[in-house]
């Protein structure tokens, strides 16, 4: 039995709209502009991981400072530094990675979860809603990248995220936690600009 083209039709456009749920796109689309017009952001992060089995595998307390698609990320010893164009990935002890910003896009760091920029990246959902928080969850529609969904707990209230569940190809799962958020945040440019002096003489630098 053949279907009506317009049921047909109608069926396709009801999946596309699904895809971008519209509810979850205004509370999406509030984070973004907030990120967007703020000068500097300074973030404290914690971060959880577990196995797909939910034993623990450790908690991180993370630093980010963010100034456009510029950021700075320290994690103990370890930083990440993105001038825009360019990651310096900083070991803790010896060796400086270099990657393109391009180079990263199958992963999914702080900064990406923070920038609020997703409608390029994800479908999106509102799983459900009170008046002070929103849940969200993000499919990518690069079935390359390196993980499954998202779920983000947004503060309706801040227009920021609270928190990121992130499953990946796994079933491990990594939540991410934010501690505090300052939207007017003053961060010199300089501190985007990758330094060789300020480590140890004997780093070693990778492309």
């Amino acid at each position: 039995m053949r279907i009506p083209f317009i049921f047909l039709a109608f069926f396709v456009c009801l999946s596309t709209f699904a895809q971008k749920d519209p509810s979850a796109k205004v509370i999406l689309d509030q984070i973004g502009a907030k990120v967007k017009n703020s000068k500097g952001i300074l973030v404290s992060i914690q971060m959880v991981s577990k196995n797909s089995q939910g034993k623990a595998l450790g908690t991180k307390q993370i630093s980010l400072k963010m100034k456009g698609d510029k950021y700075y990320l320290k994690q103990g010893l370890m930083e990440i530094l993105c001038d825009g164009l360019i990651i310096y990935n900083f070991d803790g002890v010896n060796t400086i990675s270099k990657s393109s910003v391009a180079e990263s896009d199958q992963t999914l760091s702080p900064q990406k979860l923070l920038a609020g920029n997703y409608d390029k990246d994800f479908n999106y959902s509102l799983l459900g809603q009170t008046t002070s928080n929103a849940t969200i969850e993000l499919i990518p529609l690069d079935k390359r990248k390196s993980f499954q969904k998202v779920t983000l707990v947004v503060d309706k209230v801040k227009s920021a995220l609270s928190s990121a569940s992130i499953l990946d190809k796994s079933n491990n799962s990594t939540l991410v936690k934010v501690l505090s958020i300052n939207y007017s945040a003053v961060i010199a440019d300089n501190l985007f600009l990758f330094n060789r002096a300020k480590y140890p003489k004997n780093v070693e630098i990778f492309d």
